[in-house]
């Protein structure tokens, strides 16, 4: 009978990042331009690992998977907050919109945790046993351990969404966050939420201590492998790649550790900490792991070179006269088959573990996917 006099909540409201009235279109400009760099670098890395035959790897394969998460991730949450910056009404959600968010959030989130764990252990096969990692890592083991990922992660969202909304909501409706995230809007709960609290606590709690002490191990072995680089320069740029990696992960797991870890916290701190975990290290992981590549670097200007040639052939054929020119054709005032060098496969350094930076600069064989 009580529950039936309960009043149900048709829509929540955000309140969105806390900052002074004159801020909001500053912070607009801000986030929308880390926004469309976080979607425009991902998407370059989607573009180049699938045309490109040269990045058919095992790496490449997980980090197209990392680029394809980042650009969901920060599509779940960062459009509602350029919203709630440009509208008064901006950060009003339906209820069932709010659930949706909070599940894709946490599913994409924790995927990512997940997949991050999974780098690690392949670069840790990689620089262990590069005789067997060809083997050890095929497609099909790639798959196993992307599809992994994803259902753990789905998984892992689908318990939290469940517990957060089976609660009655029959009272405020005023989230204090930017995002639908469970310990905010478990506060206006019109019940004890102490199980759930502590449900957050003990799951993330696993999850995320679990997968850093991974990653942990996992970063031990490859700086065991960096010591044994010969060359100091060696040795200091494949220290700087794995200093990149690392701050990286931090912007996702730290964050989180703070913000579920004190489910019961109010502290506007919280919704300022969770940007580094929605928005920059999605826009950071391209740079970490990706652009700053020589692999990546080479294929992209393949694609480049590919895309003029093309232009070239096109302008050509309309005109219905002369004879294509090659646009990479020339370099220092030398003819230069730019195809043929650039489809040519990355020479080894001295150092035998160096290459091209596969994560970062350290080389493994690769198995194809």
């Amino acid at each position: 009978m009580h529950r039936q006099n309960e009043s149900f909540v048709a829509i929540f409201i955000l309140t969105g990042i806390p900052h002074a009235p004159d801020l909001g279109t500053t912070l607009f400009g801000i986030f929308l331009v880390i926004y469309v760099l976080t979607l425009v670098w991902n998407l370059l890395i989607l573009l180049v690992i699938k045309v490109d035959s040269h990045l058919r790897t095992p790496m490449y394969y997980f980090l197209a998977n990392l680029s394809f998460i980042d650009i969901w991730f920060s599509t779940v949450t960062v459009p509602k907050v350029l919203m709630g910056l440009l509208s008064p009404d901006g950060g009003v959600i339906s209820f069932h919109s709010c659930v949706a968010q909070l599940y894709f959030f946490h599913c994409l989130g924790s995927t990512e945790c997940f997949l991050y764990t999974v780098m690690s252990y392949d670069r840790y096969l990689a620089i262990t046993y590069p005789l067997r990692y060809a083997t050890m890592m095929s497609g099909k083991t790639c798959a196993l351990l992307a599809g992994g990922t994803w259902l753990s992660g789905a998984i892992h969202s689908a318990a939290q969404t469940v517990l957060t909304f089976r609660l009655p909501y029959c009272g405020p409706n005023q989230i204090e966050h930017y995002v639908c995230d469970a310990p905010p809007i478990l506060r206006l709960a019109c019940a004890d939420t102490s199980v759930n609290e502590m449900v957050i606590f003990v799951n993330v709690g696993v999850v995320a201590s679990g997968c850093g002490f991974l990653i942990f191990l996992s970063y031990v072995s490859i700086v065991r492998a960096i010591l044994k680089i010969r060359t100091a320069e060696g040795r200091h740029k494949a220290f700087q790649t794995c200093a990149s990696h690392c701050i990286v992960v931090l912007c996702l797991f730290v964050p989180a550790l703070i913000i579920y870890l004190r489910p019961g916290s109010k502290h506007v701190m919280d919704r300022i900490v969770a940007i580094f975990q929605t928005m920059i290290a999605p826009m950071l992981n391209p740079l970490a792991y990706s652009l700053r590549n020589k692999e990546v670097k080479m294929a992209l200007l393949r694609l480049i070179c590919s895309a003029k040639e093309l232009g070239l052939q096109l302008r050509i054929t309309e005109s219905g006269s002369g004879r294509p020119g090659n646009p990479c054709g020339r370099q220092a005032g030398r003819k230069l088959d730019a195809r043929n060098w650039l489809r040519s496969p990355a020479l080894p350094t001295q150092d035998g573990i160096l290459s091209s930076e596969v994560f970062g600069t350290l080389r493994s064989p690769g198995a194809p996917i």
